[in-house]
């Protein structure tokens, strides 16, 4: 079978792996700088371009799949030669393209120890990046230990978060085949008493399994996450033995626009309290100082933060400071960078480290969350644990938790003019901030806690189990 892969980011690098490069005729992008240069041996092509070569499928290596399904339809290509990474146990020979897992610590002992007891848990990660899904697993890792369970963190992929389990002491499994595989597919899965699986890239894993094994399927996705699901799949899933999850409100609302009568219960994870590590820190100028921490895409909105930013009077923008920092590597980073050019309060910082992050909240006054969509952001979350009020869009999960002008700001989702204001009066009353940071750090205290993650989850697995 002949292939174009349409996309050479992120996703593209998670599975690239599952084709040969004499199989790929060409690599697609959007972006004019990629295009007629070569990638992994092989030709990247303007979708334009490719979709004039011999071709069987089209493979979208992207969550952007609405745009890029219109894009590749309106260029004559028939909707069933497009498919989407989430699709490729359809296409592909799983057993013929099986690769080798791999065990780290003490895997292996307690994955095979010939007892199967009600204390062997298995939580499955999409990837160990250090982004908040697979953090929030992380630490359910270290709580379940410290409640006498036998835990095993496996991951489709590895990344930096393997170094600091295992420098925890907890045992890791990195089986890759977990992209395209199911339950039952899989040989070394049935051994535990419990499956705890995050996010929605586990619904082609859950949608066959042995329904014996109690299993959790814990969602911090928003409805942008479900453009690639097959929704047939996902509303035949065999809900026995079934206990799905959700982060909050987001989440919960995008499964149920697929599948309207699941059962859904809250689980928020928790944020391990660093606070006072960089409590003495000074800051930096005088300046109000605003930040925006993620990946720079639609979904998360800088760009309307900086059309809100473009609204304030000159003389009070001169008065703050905004960082955006994150991933800028994105075609809409690189046009907030050329629209920002001379407007020296507006800084990108690109891709910062965890440390990084800590020093940044900690001469933060105000953080903004400008996102279209976005389930409960950790960085919410560590921002009012570091007593640093929030200013967030009604779209985003942390915004149930805040009551405007006292623990923290919410505008209406996509307005820009309203956001302008809300930016403005932080610039023009900076001795609000203080107090309604106090209040932040109560949310953070009561929602947020590890304390209180801990009571949620043990309180949970102890009932399945």
């Amino acid at each position: 079978m002949k292939y174009l892969l349409f996309g050479t980011g992120d996703y593209y690098n998670r599975y690239k792996k599952w084709f040969e490069s004499a199989d790929v005729v060409a690599l697609l992008d959007n972006a004019v700088e990629k295009q007629n240069t070569v990638l992994d041996n092989i030709r990247v092509l303007s979708p334009q371009e490719g979709v004039k070569l011999e071709y069987d499928v089209i493979i979208i290596l992207s969550f952007y799949v609405k745009p890029m399904k219109q894009q590749l339809l309106e260029l004559g290509v028939e909707e069933n030669k497009i498919y989407h990474f989430y699709d490729l146990h359809k296409i592909l020979d799983i057993h013929r393209l099986k690769k080798p897992v791999q065990y780290y610590g003490d895997a292996k002992q307690i994955i095979f120890a010939p007892d199967i007891t009600k204390k062997k848990i298995l939580l499955l990660s999409q990837d160990m990046t250090l982004g908040g899904p697979a953090i929030a697993l992380y630490h359910a890792a270290e709580i379940l230990i410290q409640h006498g369970y036998q835990v095993v963190f496996g991951s489709m992929l590895d990344g930096p978060l393997k170094k600091i389990l295992l420098d925890r002491g907890i045992s890791v499994v990195v089986d890759v085949n977990l992209q395209l595989e199911t339950m039952k597919e899989n040989e070394w899965i049935n051994h535990f008493s419990l499956i705890f699986c995050s996010t929605i890239n586990f619904y082609v894993f859950l949608s066959e399994r042995d329904c014996t094994i109690p299993a959790v399927w814990w969602l911090h996705d928003s409805l942008f996450f479900y453009d690639g699901v097959d929704k047939q799949c996902l509303r035949q899933m065999d809900k026995t033995n079934l206990t799905v999850l959700s982060v909050g409100s987001v989440p919960e609302q995008a499964i149920h626009t697929i599948v309207p009568d699941l059962s859904v219960n809250w689980l928020v994870y928790g944020v391990e309290d660093t606070a006072d590590v960089h409590k003495n820190l000074i800051k930096y100028d005088d300046r109000v100082c605003f930040v925006t921490i993620g990946y720079i895409e639609s979904r998360k909105g800088q760009d309307l933060l900086l059309q809100a930013i473009l609204l304030l009077p000159e003389e009070i923008r001169k008065k703050a400071v905004f960082y955006f920092v994150g991933q800028d590597s994105s075609v809409m980073a690189q046009q907030i960078k050329h629209k920002i050019q001379t407007i020296p309060e507006v800084i990108i910082t690109g891709t910062v480290n965890r440390r990084q992050i800590d020093e940044i909240l900690n001469k933060a006054d105000v953080l903004v969350c400008p996102s279209r969509q976005d389930p409960m952001p950790t960085v919410a979350a560590e921002a009012m644990m570091n007593s640093v009020p929030c200013l967030i869009s009604d779209a985003t999960g942390t915004a149930a938790y805040l009551t405007d002008g006292k623990n923290g700001m919410v505008f209406r989702n996509e307005d820009i003019k309203g956001l302008s204001h809300q930016l403005e009066m932080c610039i023009r009353q900076p001795e609000r901030l203080g107090e309604m940071g106090k209040k932040a750090r109560n949310v953070y205290e009561k929602i947020f806690s590890m304390r209180v993650f801990e009571e949620a989850l043990i309180g949970t697995v102890n009932d399945l189990l």
